[in-house]
């Protein structure tokens, strides 16, 4: 019997490494969901932005200039200067840290707590789920942006309060939703033959329960991170958000909008901002929620 070499083509080469396992599920995300990756491409311009801020920055945001109030858009102030004669690009390349800031930590810390306390109120049940349902309730009586107020109120303006008041009002729909999933993940059979086998509560809860509703959790924190941003706009444009003088997309709009026949282009250009990254935050959502859920893995 002779051995023949194999054919080259019946087994194509498969890139290996580190670089090759990651590129390839990046490729097939792009390939599949253009939305998508249009969203990833603002979300990863907008970290580039906020990270190299005082680089990109062509003056200093905090500094006025005298005699430049209301400037119109030129060579030396790419979009014009403010009330003040601050520079409005600058003050927007910055303002892309204060909402990146509030959003990711508020979205986060709003979910992950969220999600601990659905998945605890699931597996107690009983006394512990009733109780923690009506508080739920009470806390979904308040839309989330007048909640945000009345803590914001009690606790002054400042941006970590701003990361606090969001962080709560955030915490009452993930808690609902993951403990809709959750209900169905605790009758699954590795979760009773855990049980049976003696585990303790909270391991079953952080070794089974939690990591089967990760992709169910990054969904959320990728939707409430617009939602975030534009709740911080939201309380900085009211006042009760950042303190004045912080380089706010929503802080800028509230100078803006009494000058808006002065510098229109102080209105449009930050709101533009608001909503191209809002936009991008939500489809990049939605397209992880088709690509993680298996039951939407296979559409579109």
């Amino acid at each position: 019997m002779s051995l023949q070499r194999p054919n080259a083509t019946a087994f194509p080469l498969q890139p290996v490494g580190r670089w090759g396992s990651v590129s390839r599920p990046v490729i097939n995300f792009v390939r599949r969901k253009h939305l998508g990756a249009f969203g990833l491409a603002v979300a990863v311009a907008l970290i580039f932005v906020a990270i190299f801020a005082p680089l990109l920055a062509t003056h200093d945001p905090f500094e006025p200039i005298r005699g430049n109030q209301f400037g119109s858009p030129g060579w030396k102030h790419l979009l014009g200067d403010d009330h003040l004669g601050r520079d409005l690009f600058s003050r927007l390349v910055y303002g892309a840290r204060i909402s990146l800031y509030a959003g990711i930590l508020s979205a986060f810390i709003g979910c992950s707590i969220g999600m601990m306390v659905g998945v605890i109120s699931v597996h107690f049940g009983g006394k512990t789920d009733i109780i923690i349902q009506r508080i739920i309730d009470t806390m979904m009586a308040f839309p989330t942006l007048i909640l945000a107020i009345a803590i914001m109120a009690a606790l002054g303006a400042s941006l970590n309060n701003v990361v606090i008041a969001l962080s709560i009002a955030f915490i009452p729909s993930p808690t609902r939703v993951i403990r809709s999933q959750a209900l169905a993940t605790k009758e699954m059979d590795y979760i009773l033959a855990a049980k049976a086998m003696g585990a303790g509560a909270w391991r079953i809860m952080i070794r089974h329960m939690i990591p089967n509703l990760l992709p169910l959790y990054l969904v959320m924190v990728t939707y409430y991170l617009g939602t975030a941003i534009i709740a911080e706009a939201g309380l900085s444009f009211l006042g009760v958000g950042t303190p004045q003088d912080v380089p706010s997309w929503g802080g800028i709009l509230n100078k803006a909008a009494a000058n808006t026949t002065i510098a229109p282009w102080m209105t449009v250009l930050p709101g533009l901002a608001i909503f191209i990254v809002v936009f991008s935050w939500n489809v990049l959502g939605d397209a992880l929620r088709d690509i993680l859920d298996p039951r939407l893995r296979g559409t579109g």
